[in-house]
């Protein structure tokens, strides 16, 4: 049996869920992402904001040129998870295999339950009703044989929309004469090369095809099938397990030089990175480094290590690592894992961690709260909850900055 696969995608989803919760918002240019007053990029936007020019991943600062009448707000990721989670509910109960590819998107293999295209176009339609109805938010739907073609399919009619793309020949037929940048994995520099050697045009790159596969390599014979229409990928259910890394990052709003802040942030965002490893009961075979500089300039240091999850590992690694880089004006730093594994190798287990206080571990994580508060007259043990919160880390780090 050929594939039948549905793909979802939440119009606007923060913008959506704030509108929905705050109905005085609706009609209204919402931007979600940093203030105008700070560093940062738009989130995600309304519809109306749209007609500015306005985009995700614009600079917040762009944005506000565009639209300085917009109402621009914090994402609330707490509420968008728990509400992706409700979507996640509607629509697993319609598919054999889901895999989501953000809080408000996904591609659902429902070959066995729908048997047919009719059977699928049902089932896309009770999943959009039951959005709307149970959640109060308007989606996106594409019915497909493939994943690039229900993409392609979802994104057609947006907002709002529906449309289905049954076989290759129909996919051929609707992206022919579109931009490369149309086909799945051609973003600005891949578009960039192509433009260059004359292939402007899917039907260009069906055309040129040899030329496509010797300027892109692998990305390029992929490319050249997708222009026949071919995928046969699987949706592929997602396993935290799966994931390559965890890591957690901070933007501060003004450059900053003082390295006993730095490792007090890279503190803060290690233990971020250890309250969602245990969530998923991940441990790290490595730790990395990622710094941006004043000028823009990113680098990325890391290091193998036997097995890391706990806060306090993380953060000592990253340390080491902070100190062997150049020393100036950092704009954003970030901590994370990798090489993940549900496989702890160390003797010590995480219970006895816990519950043994002379462990030198927790000793040195309570010696490092204690140190912080007095710098900052914060009581970081006594709120972690609150800090694993995006925005009230960011509240937090700044406030450090301000006082250090």
């Amino acid at each position: 049996m050929n594939q039948i696969i549905i793909h979802v995608d939440m119009d606007a989803f923060y913008a959506s869920v704030e509108m929905r919760d705050n109905p005085s918002l609706r009609g209204k240019p919402l931007i979600i992402g940093s203030m105008p007053n700070e560093r940062g990029v738009v989130a995600t936007c309304s519809y109306e904001a749209r007609k500015y020019g306005i985009h995700s991943a614009m600079n917040i600062k762009e944005a506000y040129r565009r639209c300085p009448n917009g109402i621009y707000m914090h994402p609330n990721f707490d509420k968008y998870k728990a509400v992706s989670e409700q979507l996640h509910g509607i629509w697993n109960t319609y598919a054999e295999a889901s895999e989501y590819v953000a809080l408000d998107e996904a591609y659902l293999d429902v070959t066995k339950q729908a048997v047919t295209f009719d059977g699928a176009r049902e089932i896309a339609r009770t999943i959009k009703q039951r959005t709307l109805d149970e959640l109060g938010l308007s989606c996106s739907v594409g019915v497909a044989y493939s994943k690039t073609s229900a993409k392609t399919a979802s994104e057609e009619k947006k907002p709002n929309g529906y449309f289905e793309i049954p076989d290759e020949k129909t996919f051929v037929n609707l992206m022919i004469d579109r931009d490369v940048r149309a086909l799945y994995t051609v973003g600005a520099k891949t578009a960039e090369k192509l433009y260059a050697a004359g292939i402007h045009t899917v039907r260009d790159v069906q055309e040129k095809q040899d030329e496509v596969i010797r300027l892109l390599g692998k990305q390029g014979h992929w490319l050249t099938q997708l222009s026949f229409g071919i995928d046969n990928r699987k949706v592929e259910p997602y396993l935290p397990e799966n994931a390559k890394s965890v890591s957690r990052e901070l933007t501060f709003q003004e450059d900053v030089t003082n390295d006993t802040l730095l490792k007090d942030v890279l503190f803060l965002l290690s233990l971020c990175v250890e309250h969602r490893a245990k969530r998923h009961g991940l441990y790290g075979k490595g730790v990395t480094l990622k710094i941006t500089y004043a000028d823009m300039k990113n680098i990325t240091r890391s290091k193998a290590v036997v097995t890391c999850d706990r806060a306090i590992d993380i953060y000592k690694e990253a340390v080491q690592l902070f100190n062997q880089i150049d020393k100036r004006p950092i704009r954003l730093i970030g901590a994370g894992i990798y090489n993940l594994s549900t496989e702890y190798e160390k003797q010590l287990s995480f219970d006895d961690y816990l519950s043994d206080p002379s462990n030198t571990a927790k000793s040195e994580l309570k010696e490092q709260f204690a140190a912080m508060q007095r710098r900052y007259g914060l009581d970081f043990e006594g709120h972690l909850k609150e800090i694993y919160r995006w925005d009230t880390l960011h509240k937090t780090v700044e406030y450090m900055r301000k006082h250090s």
